[in-house]
């Protein structure tokens, strides 16, 4: 699998429920499901075996990778690039995000995973920051907790 470029413009399997799930993932779940055991976990086959479809963009990414070179991680920045390069671009699409107007006046800092998950066509956003889990929904995408999306899945 590789990486693939969407935009907003266009909309292969736009939260079509016969397809397979396209997600968004927040930086604390993804960072859980990389570096730990337990339900995120779980998350990392799913997106590996092609069953759900895990997208990123540049904002986000950026977010990923200073989250993970926080010191009490304790990865070096060549562990963090290796981890994210073999474990999540390898298998992600890549989406262009276009400009939108705030959502979150509390955390605007949230708003990069809205506006991916609206560009990238997905159907849900896994989160556990309690900013997103109480939109519950943005856009007719569901915002859901990790144990909630797997109970689905």
């Amino acid at each position: 699998m590789g990486k693939k470029k969407v935009t907003g413009s266009s909309k292969p399997g736009y939260r079509n429920k016969s397809a397979k799930p396209r997600v968004v993932l927040d930086t604390n779940v993804l960072v859980s499901a990389l570096l730990f055991y337990g339900p995120p976990n779980r998350l990392v086959a799913l997106w590996q075996e092609g069953r759900i479809i895990l997208l990123v963009s540049r904002e986000v990414l950026v977010e990923y990778l200073r989250v993970l070179s926080y010191p009490k991680f304790g990865l070096t920045q060549e562990e963090i690039k290796e981890l994210i390069a073999e474990n999540v671009l390898s298998y992600a699409e890549t989406v262009t995000v276009g400009s939108h107007p705030p959502v979150i006046s509390e955390d605007p800092a949230d708003d990069k995973f809205l506006f991916l998950a609206d560009d990238g066509q997905v159907g849900q956003i896994v989160s556990g920051d309690k900013h997103l889990l109480s939109l519950e929904e943005y856009r007719g995408i569901k915002i859901l907790s990790v144990r909630s999306f797997l109970e689905i899945f």
